[in-house]
């Protein structure tokens, strides 16, 4: 595969928002660990083995921003603002400043959780249990106010080696995904 492709292949997965970012996810996890789906709104997919739900969450990894938008900055921030800039290399986790956020954890509707990051030059795939959810650095089992049994954690550069060290699975570049992407299951 050529390097032009790949890289605009990855480009626009950073690019695709919210529910679209999350089935491009859901669809690799499915397919790397042979998960069906779900029939259920309450969770992404199901082990055919074992029947446990699953839940998948993903994140783009990006800088942090240096400055906030103001009056004076407003056209060199979003000049500023493109992939190229503000992507982050997985080597880079001590170098810059990073906040992706897991949320809408609902911990009552899963069995299993696979998160990740994605990252300029690979994705890094993690898994738990609903329990050990509990054991991330800054877990907190409410997300907005009143929303009982809905939580989140953030995954940054304070803690991405705790969760590399207790729940990393493994990690494919770009063209892996590719081809896992295209290739007939």
């Amino acid at each position: 595969m050529k390097t032009i492709e790949i890289n605009e292949f990855r480009d626009g997965i950073f690019a695709l928002r919210t529910r679209r970012f999350g089935s491009v996810a859901e669809i690799m996890i499915q397919k790397l660990f042979n998960l069906q789906d779900s029939g259920s709104l309450a969770f992404d997919k199901k082990s055919g083995l074992t029947n446990e739900r699953i839940e998948i969450k993903f994140s783009t990894v990006m800088k942090e921003n240096e400055d906030k938008i103001r009056e004076d900055n407003i056209i060199d921030q979003c000049l500023k603002a493109n992939l190229a800039n503000r992507a982050m290399l997985s080597t880079e986790t001590t170098q810059h400043r990073f906040d992706c956020n897991i949320q809408q954890v609902k911990r009552k509707e899963f069995d299993i959780l696979y998160y990740g990051l994605f990252f300029a030059d690979k994705i890094e795939i993690f898994k738990m249990n609903t329990t050990e959810v509990f054991n991330c650095p800054g877990y907190s089992d409410k997300q907005h106010r009143g929303n009982e049994g809905e939580g989140q954690f953030h995954l940054n550069q304070d803690n991405i080696d705790f969760h590399r060290v207790h729940y990393f699975v493994k990690s494919l570049d770009y063209n892996e995904l590719y081809e896992l992407l295209t290739t007939n299951s």
